[in-house]
């Protein structure tokens, strides 16, 4: 590795044999612990993200940004050199995460039933639409599915008029790299204690559900289906955006005591005792009218001079940043949530850093995302293949490695 992982993960080896998006974020968090991830893709193609723009000197930025601290094997899975290959590579792992839909592994005979009788204390995740039990365990899913059918596209946006939105990053797929993630971690803790290996199960369209709290519960709570309200909170409020003079902010004085906080902020105590706003229910039946109040006041000043009345006021307040801002933010920079690799071809380039920080055992960024197949000499050298066998599977297709890496498995 360019860098020795020192994570809680560390010694821990996982194969990913995921594409697209929630999958490859499952297995990049265990990578950011210290895990030894594998990327296992196909030769000649590899995974899908490969292809997604905007490609950055030839390569995906997207590939590149959730595929980090991976090394990279292209084999191919259809071949029986190549399943006989992963199942020595399963011998010897203590995770396998895939994203395939239901019965594929199955079909290839690399289905959890089959590898845990090789490899008793494997801890497989498998990841979907829908889970791999129930009614639609069939069916392939992808993030705007899930968000349409877990409910949550029917409270994002602006209601009665207008159609439902979507998010505009895809939650289903982030939420369910994490809740994978989790569950891997959760397996782990069982397989020290014990011994065994497990199935780990998660989904779309469960993460999605999962988000609903607030809306579940004014569900549970009322018996009727939340509407989307737009960017108010659906609880309390004033809990919104609003424009100043630079530019959108953000404020959240919901509460009684930060709404009375907020009323001496702009010198209007009267509103404090005012019956159409004194109390939480009573301001969420008249939100318009506490909007119609609050927006001539943010028109005054800027984002920055805002920021600093609201601190001082003790009401949580904070600017709307575009993603460039977002990488430039200060805050960001200090807590390495943005940070530069090295990557093999195109050199420096900045990516994401891992959103927990640990103060004993931290997650850190090693390595760029590698190439397809970047690591597949290295590896199957590692699991016990000789110069010969590799270049023998080489020169039949069955693995691949980047141009000018042959010379790799000397």
């Amino acid at each position: 590795m360019s860098e020795q992982a020192k994570g809680p993960l560390t010694g821990v080896k996982v194969l990913d044999v995921t594409m697209n998006l929630a999958g490859p974020a499952a297995a990049m968090h265990l990578a950011d612990f210290g895990a030894d991830v594998i990327k296992v893709e196909r030769p000649g193609r590899g995974d899908d993200t490969r292809r997604f723009v905007p490609a950055f000197k030839g390569e995906s930025s997207s590939f590149m940004m959730i595929n980090r601290n991976k090394r990279g094997l292209a084999i191919d899975l259809k071949s029986e050199q190549g399943k006989e290959i992963f199942r020595t590579l399963v011998k010897q792992v203590d995770v396998l995460v895939e994203n395939f839909l239901k019965d594929t592994m199955n079909r290839l005979g690399l289905g959890y039933e089959a590898l845990k009788e090789i490899n008793p204390g494997l801890i497989y995740c498998g990841i979907s639409g829908f889970g791999r039990t129930g009614p639609y365990s069939h069916l392939g899913g992808v993030d705007l599915i899930a968000q349409g059918m877990s409910g949550l596209m029917s409270t994002t946006g602006y209601g009665e008029g207008h159609p439902p939105l979507k998010t505009g990053a895809p939650i289903c797929d982030v939420m369910t790299g994490m809740f994978g993630a989790m569950g891997v971690l959760a397996a782990v803790i069982h397989k020290r204690a014990t011994g065994e290996g497990q199935f780990v199960d998660t989904s779309l369209m469960e993460s999605g559900i999962a988000a609903t709290f607030h809306q579940s519960s004014q569900y549970v709570g009322s018996g009727e289906a939340p509407e989307a309200r737009g960017n108010v909170h659906p609880l309390n409020g004033p809990y919104e955006i609003f424009q100043t003079k630079d530019g959108w902010m953000t404020m959240a004085a919901g509460s009684d005591e930060r709404w009375q906080r907020l009323a001496r902020l702009f010198n209007h105590e009267e509103w404090i005792d005012d019956p159409r706003f004194a109390k939480t229910p009573e301001r969420m039946a008249n939100l318009d009218k506490v909007r119609e109040l609050l927006t001539p006041f943010f028109l005054e000043k800027t984002r920055l001079e805002w920021m600093t009345l609201m601190e001082k006021a003790g009401i949580p307040a904070g600017p709307i940043l575009d993603t460039g801002e977002m990488f430039a933010d200060e805050q960001t920079r200090h807590r390495n949530m943005v940070v530069e690799v090295d990557h093999s071809t195109v050199g420096k380039i900045e990516t994401l850093g891992p959103a927990v920080k640990l103060s004993k055992s931290p997650a850190s960024v090693r390595r760029a995302a590698p190439r397809l197949g970047e690591h597949s000499a290295e590896v199957l050298a590692e699991f016990g293949y000789s110069k010969a066998d590799i270049d023998e599977l080489l020169n039949t297709g069955v693995i691949e490695v980047p141009e000018g890496l042959a010379s790799a498995a000397e």
